[in-house]
């Protein structure tokens, strides 16, 4: 017997080894931990249980044969977080860069399964080169059947993929559809076509870090979530969000201790400018109602007109959405509306309650807004918002104009309690285009046009531009004092703890996509 423990552990000696020294000090060199590195920090301490270690490709054409390593290029397993249970694979750049194989792909397949059976969230960390192109066919049906429990397991459990080096081709569509995405500046890149196929048929000189690089992601297209400065940076990003998170669509995301104590916020009541055109922080606004320091941004460098992320609040994980008047005066547009619409389905997903701050003048209005469809883009807020079923709270601090009061989780779309702080001004739109439209025969016979404008926009801001109209008809709940903000959301989202509301009967809506 001791003769085959001894050959076991030559294995696994060998498997932990991956492609070998020389490849793993190639790795370090470029700054990137190895796959077994990257679990290592990731997961607590002796808690990971590795699962197909001894797995080895099949093929034998092209030479593939004389080159077999153990694991196949793809560490899996499980382990805990926290002491929560997570499924994890970790491809392996030491073994044929990282490239997916048949055998690669049903190792995380295998993972994949265990996770949605299982009810725990699925983490992958990704560093491939892509298909291993001397597999052909074999290796483009692994992806495929990567991607099809990719959107089997999508709202039933948080997947999370860490781009942790090259992510290209087919590769980069199964992190497309997990729910974030981590990337490492300077070491990780995304992209359907690389720059030499991009030069051949475009003719554009760009290099991988300007086509697919963590900050191109984070600030123009919105594919990362994330850009962290390193990999470990990263690691420690995805605990964080992990721990805002339920462990699937059945259960409620973990609550931490919380002790009450004076939850004034005296702050809050000077926050608003006087001057209605004056910008502000949202961000500033979210500090001071949310437990210190627990707010965690979600897509910060993109579409930064709206902020969202999680924070917890008498120690209970909530989502935030907020209009944010320091960048284009919080209007909503194509990029805003997607990446609110995107944060809040994923909330009502698992079960976390969503919290809106709105001041928003309206959307952003321009030919090239219309021309790449804000209607149908503005529609997904609005749809994600209508579709959510978990408790609903709006807090109104200053504008809330036209179509886009509507949108941010107003009353008529099923909120379930709306608040509005003195300085709101809820009207169809702001006071000068009012006047100007209302008032229009008025202002163009009188005698002095520039003043009777005026007399007509304050009369209409005396009218219209405040909280009360709307709280005569019951769309805000209660104008509130600033300070008293962060009571009255704990309050509220306490007697919300237990709503229950179904969606009709029906195979899945149509999302205006």
């Amino acid at each position: 017997m001791q003769d085959k423990i001894d050959l076991l552990k030559e294995k696994q000696a060998e498997a932990l080894l991956g492609g070998g020294q020389k490849r793993i000090d190639a790795q370090h060199k470029k700054g990137k931990l190895t796959a077994r590195e990257r679990i290592h920090f990731l997961l607590d301490e002796n808690s990971f249980e590795e699962i197909g270690m001894m797995v080895q490709h099949r093929s034998i054409d092209f030479g593939l044969e004389k080159e077999r390593y153990l694991g196949d290029g793809v560490v899996t397993g499980y382990g805990t977080i926290n002491n929560r249970l997570v499924y994890v694979f970790s491809q392996d750049f030491t073994v044929f860069g990282g490239s997916l194989s048949e055998t690669h792909a049903e190792k995380i397949c295998k993972i994949m399964d265990l996770a949605a059976q299982n009810g725990a969230p699925l983490i992958g960390l990704n560093d491939s080169g892509g298909a291993r192109i001397q597999e052909g066919v074999v290796s483009l049906g692994g992806y495929a059947d990567i991607f099809f429990r990719n959107v089997r397991s999508s709202g039933v459990i948080p997947q999370l993929s860490a781009i942790m080096g090259p992510c290209a081709g087919g590769a980069v569509y199964s992190p497309a559809m997990t729910d974030f995405i981590l990337m490492v500046e300077h070491t990780s890149y995304m992209f359907v076509t690389g720059p030499n196929v991009v030069k051949t048929v475009t003719h554009e000189e760009v290099s991988s870090e300007e086509l697919g690089g963590a900050m191109t992601h984070a600030t123009k297209s919105g594919v990362t979530h994330f850009a962290c400065a390193n990999e470990l940076e990263t690691i420690a990003t995805l605990k964080q969000l992990l721990s805002y998170m339920p462990q699937n669509c059945e259960e409620d995301a973990p609550a931490l201790p919380y002790e009450s104590s004076d939850e004034t916020r005296l702050a809050l009541n000077t926050i608003i400018p006087t001057n209605a055109n004056q910008p502000y922080d949202i961000r500033e606004v979210i500090e001071h109602v949310i437990d210190e320091g627990s707010f965690c941004e979600v897509h910060k460098l993109f579409a930064e007109n709206i902020v969202v992320g999680f924070a917890r609040l008498a120690g209970r994980s909530i989502g935030i959405v907020a209009n944010q008047p320091a960048v284009l005066a919080g209007v909503l547009d194509i990029h805003s509306s997607t990446k609110a619409a995107r944060f809040v389905r994923f909330c009502d997903s698992f079960n976390i309650p969503l919290l809106v701050f709105e001041d928003v003048p309206g959307f952003l209005p321009g030919t090239d807004q219309e021309w790449n469809a804000i209607i149908t883009n503005g529609a997904k807020l609005l749809y994600a918002f209508s579709e959510a079923t978990v408790p609903r709270i709006t807090v109104i601090t200053r504008k809330a104009y036209g179509g886009a009061y509507d949108v941010m989780n107003s009353k008529h779309i099923g909120a379930d309690m709306n608040y509005a702080w003195p300085s709101a001004e809820i009207a169809v739109m702001g006071a000068k285009g009012a006047a100007e439209i209302i008032f229009k025969n008025e202002i163009a016979t009188a005698a002095n046009k520039d003043e009777k404008w005026k007399e007509k926009e304050n009369e209409y801001q005396t009218l219209f531009a405040n909280p009360y109209r709307a709280a005569e008809r019951g769309f805000i709940d209660e104008v509130i004092e600033p300070s008293q903000t962060r009571i009255k959301l704990i309050k509220a989202f306490k007697m919300l703890e237990n709503k229950v509301d179904k969606l009709p009967k029906k195979k899945h809506g149509n999302i205006p996509l």
